[in-house]
């Protein structure tokens, strides 16, 4: 039996929880999120507590069981406090900037690279002369803003010789020497 699963899900005051149909709905002060849910497993809404229980013992449910209790306790804190990533451009020349929902990346190429934004992430950057430049994202929706974060830090990967590129924040790249003479 999934131990993950096994655990059942706090709910906070300032959080909403409902189960409709095949849907399960959280609201709270950030926002609001959805998730379609499997018939394989039954959600007991008891109170503050959120309980899931399999109806059977194949593989597939075992499987769901422990996966839609994080993403649902996910979408709990998400909407209660929210969630954030930070990206580091490492790189002389790199910058940032932001205007409406639009990221403006500078990284080295030709030309800027521009971004279109969910309205659900909101970014600040943090810029200090000689220091790198540091990407904030926040959103209550964890995959989503994994997604984002992934999708930005993927326009320039830290490359091993010399670490240029965009990173997560405290990352580690492994370096490789250079050619020896």
């Amino acid at each position: 039996m999934s131990r993950i699963g096994k655990k059942s899900i706090f709910i906070p005051e300032n959080v909403d929880v409902k189960i409709i149909e095949n849907k399960i709905l959280v609201k709270g002060n950030l926002g609001f999120l959805n998730l379609k849910i499997s018939n394989k497993l039954q959600f007991i809404l008891k109170e503050n507590k959120l309980l899931i229980v399999r109806n059977k013992k194949d593989k597939k449910s075992k499987s769901l069981h422990g996966l839609y209790r994080v993403l649902i306790n996910n979408m709990i804190i998400g909407v209660s406090h929210g969630f954030l990533k930070k990206l580091e451009l490492v790189g002389i020349g790199y910058r940032a900037s932001y205007e409406g929902n639009i990221l403006d990346l500078n990284l080295g190429f030709s030309h800027n690279i521009m971004m279109q934004l969910p309205e659900e992430v909101n970014i600040t950057i943090q810029s200090e002369k000689g220091k790198n430049v540091i990407i904030i994202l926040k959103s209550h929706d964890k995959q989503l803003l994994g997604i984002i974060a992934a999708k930005i830090r993927s326009l320039r990967s830290p490359e091993p010789y010399k670490g240029k590129g965009v990173r997560y924040f405290k990352e580690e790249v492994r370096r490789k020497t250079g050619k020896s003479a």
